[in-house]
């Protein structure tokens, strides 16, 4: 049980009302990506208007109230695979099915080794750097960046298996070379000035579902191994890291057209793993529904790390009842102090450029609705 202490507001990320990151592309954004598409517009054209999106976003965060700002993803179609396509031996490659979630099923892309790994340079350093310079010295820039396990997830999917092993056939290089290329993209983020990164990690969403586990026995690989190897690679990448930059990771259960995937399972069968990683200074973790369990995993939290409970969904626009979020405040505190406890939506918005089923002014009254509950509890 957690011995609590008086509240406290804070003044580094994650902060006691925070974002996951993506928001709903707004219409002229999503008409001038069509348009680049159909070659009607060039790619210098498309960025204009990115740029002015970005410009809007970040004055409407602040706006709001949030005291850490991103970008929205706004120049991504994915939040994990347009990283991946940065990456030197990495290629965009178009297969049979998309991702499956309940009821929908996304577009179908991946991301495949067609050579070596490794990093000379990233989009998203450029991305980063005109975010800064937007956000101002008033509010923290961050950046999120899928985490390396997600990156070894997508290569060891049976579409990507066969070209992995080829050109990996030890098992030893391909994760040296993932963690090369992983820390020079975040060094170089933190030439530009990043100092807060956050990295999103689905796999752990994955590694304790019920129904994940089953196939995953199935076919031979044992669940807890599998967890402990992208454990240590999430771990060799944050460090050594400069003490000055602040590093968080994100899990969630699914976000795409506000579906999930999989069918749940709380945390329990790999938080040790999840939270072993001492580098993290905070955890956004999923806890919207009952798919994921309750909070007693979060006894393994380290007295040095925050919780940031996803206790509201980004996949609909209605408020939650705002006794039932205090009552679970309330079951979080008897595993971990409130001082270490943050909240935020279970995930961005829109992690593709399609976006969850709900408005731009639902998206930004539930991010007011966060803020005025924190404030009620951290004065």
């Amino acid at each position: 049980m957690s011995t609590q202490t008086a509240p406290l507001k804070r003044t580094v990320t994650p902060f006691r009302y925070d974002i996951v990151g993506s928001f709903l592309r707004p219409a002229a954004l999503k008409d001038a990506r069509v348009k680049a598409k159909n070659g009607e517009i060039t790619a210098g054209q498309l960025k204009e208007v990115e740029d002015a999106e970005i410009v809007k976003l970040v004055a409407k965060q602040k706006e709001v109230g949030l005291l850490a700002v991103t970008d929205g993803e706004f120049r991504r179609s994915w939040w994990h695979l347009d990283f991946f396509w940065g990456l030197d031996g990495v290629e965009r490659t178009i297969i049979d099915q998309g991702y499956q979630f309940n009821g929908a099923q996304s577009r179908p892309e991946t991301a495949r080794l067609s050579g070596k790994i490794s990093y000379s340079s990233h989009p998203f350093v450029a991305h980063y750097t005109f975010l800064k310079s937007v956000a101002g010295d008033d509010v923290v820039a961050r950046q999120s960046v899928p985490a390396a396990a997600q990156f070894l997830f997508e290569l060891d999917r049976a579409e990507n298996k066969e070209s992995t092993n080829a050109l990996y056939p030890n098992r030893d290089e391909l994760l040296a070379d993932t963690v090369k290329a992983y820390k020079s993209a975040v060094l170089d983020l933190y030439n530009a000035g990043c100092r807060s990164i956050q990295f999103d990690d689905c796999t752990w969403g994955a590694l304790c579902d019920e129904q994940f586990i089953t196939i995953m026995e199935q076919i031979g690989v044992n669940v807890a191994d599998y967890a402990e190897e992208l454990a240590k690679v999430n771990a060799a990448v944050v460090s050594g890291l400069p003490e000055d930059l602040v590093v968080t990771t994100h899990v969630c259960r699914g976000n795409y057209v506000s579906t999930y995937a999989g069918v749940g399972g709380g945390y329990e069968p790999v938080v040790q793993a999840l939270l072993g990683i001492d580098n993290y200074s905070g955890y956004y973790l999923e806890f919207d529904t009952d798919r994921a369990g309750d909070f007693k995993p979060l006894r393994f939290l380290k007295d040095n790390q925050q919780v940031v409970l996803g206790l509201f969904s980004s996949k609909f626009g209605e408020l939650e009842n705002k006794e039932e979020i205090l009552k679970r405040i309330e079951e979080a505190k008897q595993y971990v102090d409130l001082n270490r406890i943050c909240l935020s939506p279970q995930c961005g918005f829109a992690s593709t450029e399609e976006g969850n089923h709900l408005t731009e002014e639902q998206q930004w009254n539930k991010l007011a609705y966060i803020k005025e509950i924190a404030d009620e509890i951290w004065k």
